[in-house]
């Protein structure tokens, strides 16, 4: 795996700070954020799509968006909007 770096959320103080990476291997995203662990919130993901025990649902500030659609490239990017 080769990753890539994205960015940082802009309004860290750079310890323990939600990023966004890219895996030049096969072009996967990788999100390091917060994991939510509300109840009411896991449900209403786990009621679209299941939450197996390998995977974690984390949360990024929306001020990232900017970071994943250049993730994603400019032509994908264009696409989310």
């Amino acid at each position: 795996m080769a990753l890539r770096f994205i960015g940082i959320d802009p309004d860290t103080n750079g310890d323990n700070c939600p990023s966004v990476w890219v895996d030049d291997t096969d072009g996967s995203i990788v999100i390091q954020g917060w994991e939510v662990t509300d109840s009411a919130a896991l449900a209403q993901v786990a009621a679209r799509s299941p939450i197996p025990d390998h995977e974690k649902v984390v949360r990024i500030p929306r001020r990232m968006a900017s970071m994943l659609m250049e993730a994603c490239g400019a032509e994908a990017a264009s696409d989310v909007r």
